[in-house]
């Protein structure tokens, strides 16, 4: 309990987001601090509390998990104890003993106790929604939530009774207090059995009964305070009053009719008089409310009386009733008027409370001036002048105090506004004078009618624009938008209440009751709009809930009474007139539970604080309209004698003063709201700020440059820099702001653009003082140069919101502020770069730490942005960045030990991918399915934020203490929790969608896949994919198709699984993934068992299951993407797509498989297999995705070589017919298109290329690629008939393809630019490469030998330990490439004393092409080793894993492999050096599988230990049984994750070959 007492204040902070706001808030403050010491304090203060909070955020949800029911007991005791206090009140007022408490004063007692009356009826409506829901966790929280506010107001009604004077009323007060808590006690006891009974009718039954008992109880609480009892016997009055009006026959006149005219207009003008009266007392003491009640319901009396007098005189039955009706509407306005006046005086702060109030008052004034004009005959002009006098009188109360909005609309509407109505008043009034002179009294009416209206508009807009000038001001403080709009819904509120009331009045007639019920529907409408907006915006699952359901109860409970309706129109019987008053009801609970619902202050709009220079701004907007009102009145009071008297000249002369009068005011408000336009004076205030900051940048710039820039001794690097970086992040946080306000919302102008001025001034003295740090005078001048660059961006932002003002149609101005925002954005990304380099480079994470705790601050913000996309997208992308946090955490434990330096990068990578993370899983938490899975995954986030925050830490403690072992131990233990955490995440993420989880997992391995085999082919294109015994391929053909069609039926069930459950998606796709990996393995077998004599059978064979492995990667990503959706959903239309794909390549592998032995046929077998995929290959590169990466014009003019090569062998092929040429040609094109149209897409999406050029490399890659096809199907011809005609043919087509060939190198040379220069001679750098690669590994091997004294094993020694195998096989490895190396050097200078490769200038330009490819396979062979020894010295010592060993060693394998196809291109095979370059292949390629097999082995050994382990140990429950199946699923991860990461990067790194490197030389 005490512990519930602890952390009971902590939700209620952080579910109203305070907290974070304070953070934020104080962060925004410390680069305007003068004090240095001051502002560092704070921001260190600042920057401790949000990873304070985010602790205690973490803590709080995870004790409330567990501590739901105790809440509810506690909250129960708590309410009990209340009442308990109450008694104890009781019985001291009875012995007159009973105090107020200092500060207690029966006013603000009485406010706080109806402030509070509305928070509990709102908690209790939550606590009921929960306990309906079952949500044990959130009623709970409003259980609290309701025992606090209970608290709250138990002392509130003990403060009254103790400040009344009269004991009967104070006993009165607490009784009735008491008898709140007994209720309430009752409820909280109630909803806790309904969750003990879920779905329990008989005890939601019960809750709903105690409920409105409660509600009542707390109404009569309320009705007891000082001033209430007046205003309920005011209502009560008129509604005795009223029911005279419910009889069937009216009572004999007693007056004539200019008697009962003369006194319905007397009543008439006190009853408006006293509405007033009630406005402003509301406002004032409960004495003066009282006394105002009073005198408004004896006015009300006596209208009504002349009301009824008045019907009696009526001519018709008809008018009679109409009568009648009106009489009737002004009962219900002005009860109405007396309940806004009773709430406004319970809770003056309420939002729009005075708005309510004016709109009920003026409700009163239009329904007494309908009554007027339908029942008296007074002279010509006399009644719209009444009308409008009483009009006027009701608005005046707009200029009272402006500090609500009055309407909606912003100040350039208001501008128009006041224009449009200005000018409808000037030809009123110039009518009024003009039908006064002819007599026209119809017309005068008319025109006096119209000036009315013009001016209650123009009071209006002088309100509402006062209101925005006053909310402008930068003194004040600008109101925020709640989560739904209580004028909204009190206005529906009561609309449905009248219409519903005339729906079931006996009188009324057909016509009306089809009204009414259109302004039910329509009302309803609305209120279900909203509820779906609010529940969308809302972070809060339980009121979500609510919104929708209380939504689905509107909508019912309208259907029915529509139905009842229906058939009243039909047959206006009686019957039909009780099912539709009896169909009314439950529509009327409904509509008012969601307007208590809605009432809750966290769905509170905040209002806005209007500051003294802000109501000294309002006052000539002000004093201007309320000018025109006086003026306005005595005009129409004027005219009104002047129409019975238009020959009186004295009258006439009064009338044109008053005119002018109105004229002048009339102008007066226009120049005074313009010359008002909010934001306008602080724009330029702004502007001369920034211009002053750039001309002090400017000096010190100058300074910087002559070497005399004072060095600021008075403060550390360290401190200006982190003010910089605040300073650059408060500007960043602002850019959307203004840019926002600038468009539409004038009324924020001024405050954001102020805002955004203040952090200039601290940003320049920052600047200038780390540039007087830095040594490096080019650093200085980066700093300074950017600083000056987002000064000027931000001026022109400036420029450009002065001249789009808020004006949301000035849409000219909106693309220039639209540019300063992105210029801005650019000029801040490129500083934030700068400074966070040199922190990481510093050891100071402070900005990191900060950036991780506001990511973890972000996912529990209140509204979500709208997602754009479904839980699976944000799953996959979740996934993405989880691995890659694992990743660089992985790589911080290794340069921990070998390259401390680097780690600040790393750090920073870290910072980033966590942002990103936590973006993506807020999105994921609200589009999560159930809910608890959402909150599961935030949660899981959250840990793994600590976990960063932890680990950046270490890595700058490391960075300034790169020995300290201590630190070391810690950031390695930091890094495998971090990794341990995002398995956490994973699994949560798997919890929400398994199936998808499930391909994310097998398009990962599928992936890996690919890659494999890329790396098999470059073995086999080398000649060394040799058999290990004896055996041919018929042994392993019928294992191919069998592997085949078992995933021929995996992909079924994967389509199928689209469509079906999660579970059935997850089998599908982990069999798929299982069937490929078997099928891979059984076809590089049947490769392999071919022989090396016949290489490109062997890539033909093993082309045809990658094929095969990336239309399996294409359909897994379809399928996760079309997972859940409907059928004619356009992701269902490419899965289709990608199944067809998928059967076309099996059906290809199965063709190949059966044709590969048969020499006659498998050329033409291994075309039309490469024609199938360069088409596949096309469609993709006709696609709209943009690629991950662009590459360089160079790259891609080189990879348009080999389409020219590859053209050639075509031709040559179709000209000799032979299946080898054929097979030879199948290969190289296969490769070198696509290879074109991967850099082609690449190079066509670099940043810098042009959208012109863009298109016409897309375009001429595609006509390429088309002509291409077209040659390959024409040597298909050629093969099955081989006529001179044929043949004849490949030349037309060759020389297509070279025409394409020559615009796309064109179109390369475009995008060169003119930065071109060339190289130097190729044949030297690649001898000073290849020695340079020599001299690397023998460095690399010296460093693994000082690891352990040297031993010399000539194999592999089964009997040492594991760290002594990894050494004496890294050793041999490191040898033997130090030998290849050598090789490929002797080979190299061979070739060039052969001659083979020289300065002939016509070869020129391919020996450059072959030696940048032996210069980058040596770089390969010489990173790969080096990555090799670092990973087996981390291995022995503890701090990489066997996996990240097996893949450097694989990595050797691979780049040796493209050292020997470098080499061999141009090589004579028999010579010497060719004869030890194969060898030393050989001896590296068994090394390296000598390290794998050790590698893999000890891996097997531990695993097996570890479970021993385990079971001894650990194995205590089953959360050990979890824990275990959690590291299962993160170790298949991780090896999936790998396997994709290599794939990325051997494709790219393979991309180096020219097409030469392709020629088949035998």
């Amino acid at each position: 309990m005490y512990f519930l007492l602890l952390v009971s204040p902590s939700p209620p902070l952080l579910s109203s987001l305070q907290s974070l706001k304070m953070v934020a808030s104080a962060k925004s403050a410390v680069p305007t601090v003068a004090d240095q010491a001051a502002a560092m304090q704070l921001g260190q203060c600042a920057k401790n509390l949000a990873t304070c909070l985010a602790e205690l955020r973490t803590a709080t949800q995870k004790a409330h998990e567990a501590c739901g029911p105790l809440e509810i007991d506690s909250a129960l005791k708590t309410v009990q104890t209340l009442k308990s206090e109450l008694q104890d009140a009781k019985m001291s007022v009875i012995d007159g003993q009973l105090k107020p408490l200092p500060g207690e004063t029966l006013e603000k007692c009485a406010q706080d106790l109806g402030s509070t009356s509305k928070a509990v009826g709102s908690s209790m409506a939550q606590l009921l929604t929960c306990a309906a829901q079952g949500n044990e966790h959130y009623t709970g929280v409003a259980a609290r939530e309701t025992a606090q506010a209970l608290r709250t107001l138990a002392q509130a009604a003990r403060g009254v009774a103790a400040s009344t004077k009269e004991p009967q009323a104070s006993a009165a007060m607490l009784d009735s207090a008491q008898c709140v808590m007994e209720g309430s006690a009752m409820l909280i006891h109630e909803a806790h059995q309904a969750l003990v009974h879920p779905g329990d009718a008989e005890s939601q039954q019960r809750l709903a009964q105690v409920a409105k008992a409660v509600s009542h109880s707390l109404n009569n609480c309320v009705n007891c305070l000082p001033g209430q009892k007046d205003v309920d016997m005011a209502l009560r009055s008129i509604g005795e009053a009223s029911k005279k009006l419910l009889v069937d026959f009216l009572p004999p006149c007693s007056k004539t009719f200019q008697e009962a005219q003369t006194d319905l207009n007397h009543t008439a003008a006190e009853l408006n008089h006293s509405a007033g009266e009630v406005v402003h007392s509301s406002r004032g003491t409960s004495s003066q409310l009282a006394a105002a009640s009073g005198k408004f319901s004896q006015d009300f009396d006596e209208f009504l009386d002349a009301g009824i007098e008045m019907a009696g005189h009526t001519q018709s039955q008809e008018d009679q009733i109409q009568v009648i009706g009106n009489l009737k509407n002004i009962s219900m306005a002005s009860s109405k008027l007396l309940l806004a006046a009773k709430s406004l005086s319970v809770d003056p702060g309420a939002a729009n409370a005075k708005n309510l109030l004016a709109v009920a008052a003026r409700a009163v004034t239009e329904s007494i001036n309908q009554l007027i004009t339908l029942c008296t005959q007074q002279a010509a002009g006399q009644r719209e002048c009444d009308n409008a006098l009483r009009e006027l009188e009701a608005v005046r109360g707009l200029l009272d105090n402006p500090n609500e909005p009055v309407s909606e609309l912003s100040y350039f509407d208001c501008i128009e506004s006041v224009m449009e109505n200005s000018k409808v008043l000037g030809e009123s009034m110039a009518g009024i004078s003009q039908h006064c002179k002819t007599g026209d009294v119809v017309a005068f009416g008319e025109s006096v009618g119209l000036a009315s209206k013009a001016l209650c508009g123009l009071t209006e807009a002088a309100g509402q624009a006062s209101y925005l000038v006053g909310v402008s001001d930068p003194n004040s403080q600008s109101g925020h938008e709640g989560l739904v709009d209580p004028i909204q819904f009190a206005k529906a509120h009561q609309a449905i209440q009248m219409a519903c009331q005339n729906l079931v009045d006996p009188a009324s007639s057909p016509s009306q009751v089809l009204s009414a019920a259109t302004i039910v529907a329509k009302h309803t409408s609305a209120l279900c709009n909203a509820c779906r907006l609010a529940s969308s915006k809302t972070s809060n699952p339980v009121a979500r809930r609510q919104f929708v359901q209380s939504a689905k109860e509107v909508a019912n409970t309208t259907a029915n009474l529509v139905k009842t309706i229906k058939a009243l129109d039909g047959d206006f019987s009686e019957e039909n007139r009780n099912r539709c008053r009896v169909a009314t009801t439950p529509l009327l609970e409904a509509v008012e539970n969601l307007s208590t619902f809605a009432s809750n202050p966290e769905f509170a709009s905040i209002p806005a604080q209007i500051s003294s220079e802000g109501s000294a701004a309002q006052e000539p907007i002000v004093r201007s309209a309320r000018s025109m009102l006086d003026s306005s009145t005595y005009l129409i009071e004027t005219a009104r004698s002047l129409v019975l008297n238009p020959k009186d000249p004295p009258t006439w002369s009064i009338l044109a003063g008053h005119s002018r009068t109105v004229s002048d005011s009339i102008k007066s408000l226009i120049t005074s709201i313009r010359d008002k336009a909010p934001g306008q004076r602080e724009c330029d205030y702004s502007i001369d700020s920034i211009n002053k900051c750039i001309r002090d940048i400017e000096q010190a710039s100058l300074a910087a440059v002559g070497q005399t820039l004072p060095c600021r001794d008075d403060i550390s690097m360290e401190a200006l820099q982190e003010q910089l970086t605040s300073s650059v992040q408060e500007i960043g946080h602002l850019i959307d702001p203004v840019s926002t306000v600038a468009r539409g919302e004038a009324a924020q102008l001024g405050h954001k653009v102020t805002q955004l001025a203040s952090y200039f001034d601290p940003l320049i003295v920052a600047s200038v003082g780390l540039a007087s740090k830095l040594h490096d005078h080019q650093q200085q001048m980066t700093i300074l140069d950017q600083t000056k660059t987002l000064s000027e961006s931000a001026l022109q932002m400036l420029y450009a919101a002065k001249e789009g003002g808020g004006n949301p149609k000035a849409s000219h101005t909106h693309d220039a502020i639209s540019e300063a925002a992105q210029l801005m954005r650019e000029a801040v990304d490129d500083i934030m770069v700068t400074l966070n380099e040199a922190a990481s480079e510093g050891g100071m994470v402070g900005g990191m730490v900060e950036s991780i705790a506001e990511s973890m601050g972000r996912l529990d913000e209140g509204t979500p942005p709208e997602p754009e996309g479904s839980f699976v997208d944000y799953q996959t992308t979740m996934v993405k960045f989880s691995k890659a946090i694992a990743i660089t955490a992985q790589e911080m434990m290794t340069k921990s030990v070998t390259c401390p330096e680097e780690l600040g990068g790393l750090a920073s990578q870290v910072t980033v991918d966590y942002g990103q993370l936590s973006h993506q899983g807020r999105l994921a938490a609200a589009t999560a399915e159930p809910e608890e899975v959402g909150f599961q995954i935030k949660t899981r986030v959250q840990e793994l934020g600590h976990g960063c925050i932890y680990l950046v830490q270490k890595a700058g403690a490391l960075q300034l203490s790169p020995t300290d072992s201590f630190s070391k131990r810690e950031l390695i233990e930091c890094a495998r929790a971090v990794t341990e955490k995002v398995s956490l995440v994973l699994s949560a993420l798997q919890a929400g969608n398994k199936g998808t989880q499930a391909c994310i997992t097998a398009a990962s391995a599928v992936s890996g896949i690919i890659a494999d085999l890329d790396t098999t082919i470059m073995f086999a294109s080398a000649g060394t994919l040799n058999p290990e015994n004896e055996e041919s391929f018929a042994d392993h053909r019928e294992s191919i198709l069998k592997t085949a069609k078992t995933l021929v039926e995996d992909t079924k069930l994967l389509v199928a699984g689209a469509a079906s459950s999660q579970e059935k998606l997850a089998q599908a796709a982990q069999s798929s993934a299982k069937t490929i990996t078997q099928l891979t393995e059984v076809v590089k077998l049947g490769a392999t068992s071919m022989g090396s004599e016949d290489p490109e059978t062997q890539v033909v064979l093993i082309n045809a299951v990658r094929d095969v492995a990336k239309a399996l990667a294409e359909l897994i990503g379809a399928t996760k993407c079309a997972a859940g959706k409907p059928a004619d959903d356009p992701s269902m239309y490419q899965l289709k797509g990608a199944a067809k794909v998928m059967v076309t390549n099996v059906t290809s592998l199965l063709k190949t498989v059966k044709a590969v032995e048969d020499e006659a046929t498998r050329g033409t077998r291994a075309l039309e297999a490469t024609i199938e995929c360069i088409k596949q290959e096309l469609t993709v590169f006709q696609s709209k995705d943009v690629p991950d990466k662009s590459t360089s014009p160079e790259e891609f003019t080189r990879m348009t070589k080999g389409i020219t090569l590859a053209t050639a062998k075509a031709v040559a092929a179709g000209n000799s017919a032979q299946q080898e040429d054929v097979i030879a040609t199948a290969n190289l094109s296969r490769k070198a298109i696509s290879d074109m149209l991967t850099t082609c897409k690449q190079a066509a999406h670099h940043p810098e290329v042009g959208e012109e050029l863009r298109n016409r490399a897309l375009q001429y890659g595609s006509e390429c690629t088309t002509g291409y096809i077209n040659l390959l199907e024409q040597v298909l011809q050629v093969l099955q008939k081989p006529t001179l005609e044929q043949k004849q043919q490949l030349a037309v087509h060759s020389k297509h393809v070279a025409a394409c060939v020559t615009e796309l190198v064109q179109t390369a040379e475009a995008m060169k630019g003119s930065d071109c220069v060339d190289p130097e001679d190729p044949t030297v750098i690649a001898e000073t490469e290849l020695l340079g690669a020599a001299a690397s590994i023998e460095a690399a091997a010296k460093k693994l030998e000082q690891l352990k004294p040297r031993a010399k094993p000539k194999q592999a020694d089964e009997t040492l330990d594991f760290e002594e195998q990894i050494l004496e096989a890294a050793k041999s490895i490191a040898a033997a490439t130090s030998a290849l190396v050598k090789s490929a050097s002797a080979a190299q200078r061979e070739l060039v004393a052969q001659g083979k490769v020289g300065s002939n200038l016509a070869n020129a330009v391919d020996d450059g092409q072959w030696s940048q490819g032996l210069i980058s396979a040596a770089r390969m062979v010489a990173a790969a080793t080096s990555n090799l020894c670092e990973a087996a010295n981390a291995s022995v010592q503890g701090h990489a894993s066997e996996e990240k060993l097996i893949s450097s060693a694989k990595q050797v394998a691979a780049s040796t492999a493209q050292l020997l196809v470098a080499c061999k291109v141009k090589a004579d095979q028999d010579s010497e050096a060719m004869r030890r370059l194969q060898a030393a292949g050989n001896a590296v390629k068994r090394a390296s599988d000598n390290l794998v097999k050790a590698a893999q082995k000890a891996a097997f050994d531990k695993s097996e230990d570890d479970s021993v382990v385990v079971k001894t140990k650990f194995v205590g429950g089953i959360a050990q049984i979890i824990a275990a199946q959690e590291e299962m699923l993160r170790k298949e991860r991780e090896l999936e994750e790998a396997r994709k990461k290599l794939a990325q990067i051997r494709q790219q790194q393979y991309k180096f070959l020219p097409s030469e490197l392709r020629e088949d030389e035998g």
